[in-house]
């Protein structure tokens, strides 16, 4: 499904985003690989958080 939406950019973000783009690679295709770059990231900060959050909670086993 095509949607003939447009989003307003500058022309410097446009032109970042056309020197990311691969040949062939359309816009939307762009779009959706950075979104779920940002989407992975954001949970691998998350996981990292709680795995630090864990470990200060932790007695280490020399300790006990």
């Amino acid at each position: 499904m095509s949607a003939d939406n447009r989003i307003p950019v500058t022309e410097e973000t446009r032109k970042e985003l056309h020197e990311l783009k691969e040949p062939g690679q359309t816009y939307d295709d762009l779009l959706k690989q950075l979104a779920k770059q940002r989407h992975r990231r954001d949970l691998e900060r998350g996981f990292q958080e709680l795995e630090d959050a864990d470990r200060a909670e932790l007695t280490s086993l020399s300790d006990v």
